[in-house]
């Protein structure tokens, strides 16, 4: 959301660092051309969530150790949920892979080991540094400058399937509460707040800002926080939070401040689509800064792509932006 204040506690900052310059020291100089590039190179700010190939080094080049010293890094920046979701949505590969199997289906490879692992620029040095893990349906992104996480955005998470139909993983939903709430919300409305919620006639096939560096939605569509009753505020706000707090708590908790004091009141929630499990829909939270999406449309609207992201600060562009803006244009 902008330039905002970092947290006060550095230890999980601290954490990070360290944890990222062990992975880095441990990398042989073959995987060191894959793992590493400059923190101002294009490849950083290139995202994407479908199952391809990608720049970094992937969990199968890695030894068990590295893959340890890996892992350890993501799991300073989420908080324990996310960090177990994100192990869920990488080991989903292989229910996704029998479900495709059983059906027929020739697609993608689907394989847990295909996530990537990148840093940009070095976690020893003072200049600005970031890391990645990016596979199918997971791309997350961190920049740190000096004692400061500068963004954390975006933040993407998937499931395929939504809910596990069959097998002994059956009932499985990984991302279940940002589905539920949302649920909760647009089916506590009346049908005049639906109206002013329904920003589009048919569910969207995914989320509308798909892979852009950069949110381009000019206009804030949707029921706006002032029309929703307190008990529709209060699960706007859990499930705003939902989003948030999937950063460490330390990370989050600034953000969450600055939300309450800066956000809330302009932010509005759109929807499109039915209003039950198993029918296709979409809902947006958008409003200053903030802007959050989740689409189910996709596999019988049982394939689940949500996104938070920063509409000025994604990959610390605005920090950056004003830096050099600051102490670098004559």
């Amino acid at each position: 959301m902008g330039l905002l204040p970092s947290s006060k506690n550095k230890f999980s900052i601290s954490r990070m660092k360290e944890a990222a310059s062990i992975f880095y020291d441990s990398l042989d100089s073959k995987s060191k051309r894959k793992a590493l590039f400059h923190y101002l190179d294009g490849e950083r700010i290139f995202w994407y969530y479908p199952p391809l190939n990608r720049h970094g080094l992937p969990l199968k080049d890695m030894t068990k150790e590295v893959r340890r010293l890996a892992f350890n890094l993501l799991e300073t920046g989420l908080s324990s949920d996310a960090f177990n979701q994100t192990l869920q949505i990488i080991n989903h590969e292989l229910i996704l892979k029998e479900l495709e199997a059983r059906k027929g289906i020739k697609t993608f490879v689907r394989d847990p080991e295909r996530y990537y692992f990148t840093i940009f620029g070095n976690p020893k040095n003072k200049d600005p540094w970031g890391w990645r893990v990016e596979g199918h349906h997971v791309s997350i992104h961190f920049s740190i400058w000096a004692d400061k996480i500068i963004s954390v955005t975006p933040l993407f998470l998937g499931a395929n399937p939504a809910e596990v139909q069959d097998g002994d993983s059956k009932g499985l939903r990984i991302l279940k509460k940002r589905e539920d709430l949302a649920f909760e919300l647009i089916n506590s409305m009346s049908k005049d707040q639906h109206y002013i919620a329904t920003i589009y006639e048919n569910t969207p096939k995914d989320i509308i800002t798909y892979n852009s560096s950069r949110v381009t939605v000019p206009v804030v569509e949707g029921i706006s926080w002032d029309e929703l009753k307190i008990g529709q505020q209060k699960l706007l706000k859990y499930l705003i939070g939902e989003y948030i707090n999937q950063v460490n708590p330390e990370i989050a908790k600034p953000r969450l401040d600055y939300l309450d004091s800066n956000i809330l009141r302009s932010i509005k929630f759109g929807w499109a689509g039915g209003f039950k499990h198993g029918e296709a829909y979409y809902y947006r939270i958008h409003g200053g800064n903030l802007f959050i999406e989740l689409d189910n449309y996709q596999s019988g609207a049982n394939h689940v792509h949500s996104v938070w992201r920063d509409v000025e600060n994604d990959f610390a562009q605005d920090v950056l932006r004003k830096h050099l803006l600051a102490y670098h244009v004559l």
